[in-house]
């Protein structure tokens, strides 16, 4: 299971029992959106390979509200 935590400056994750960062400037070049844009199955995708996606997308801008 991968776990991803949301913040300003970009995302906290752990992955296969692993931590590690994503930064603002790094998933906005990966995924060539503005980083509020960016939505967490998105994120997700940089992360897995063949993500287990579930439920509505949700920007990161809704998600730090």
């Amino acid at each position: 299971m991968t776990v991803l935590s949301f913040d300003e400056d970009g995302v906290d994750v752990v992955y296969e029992g692993t931590e590690f960062r994503l930064e603002k400037s790094l998933i906005e070049e990966a995924i060539e959106k503005s980083y509020p844009d960016v939505t967490d199955h998105e994120v997700l995708k940089i992360v897995e390979k063949n993500p287990s996606l579930s439920g509505e997308p949700r920007r990161i801008a809704d998600i730090l509200r």
